[in-house]
């Protein structure tokens, strides 16, 4: 069963994605180059709790 997980862009903080959590066990966080529509670039995105 794999669950969800948020990301959050680095430069704004908005919450814009989420992704499938297949990484079972992995301590480093998931790290995405996305689209924010807040920042209107392309930003690295990171894993929230």
């Amino acid at each position: 069963m794999s669950s969800k997980v948020v990301l959050a862009c680095n430069e704004c903080g908005s919450r814009n994605y989420t992704a499938p959590n297949d990484r079972s066990g992995k301590k480093n966080r998931l790290e995405l180059k996305k689209f924010c529509s807040t920042c209107n670039a392309h930003t690295l995105h990171k894993e929230t709790k």
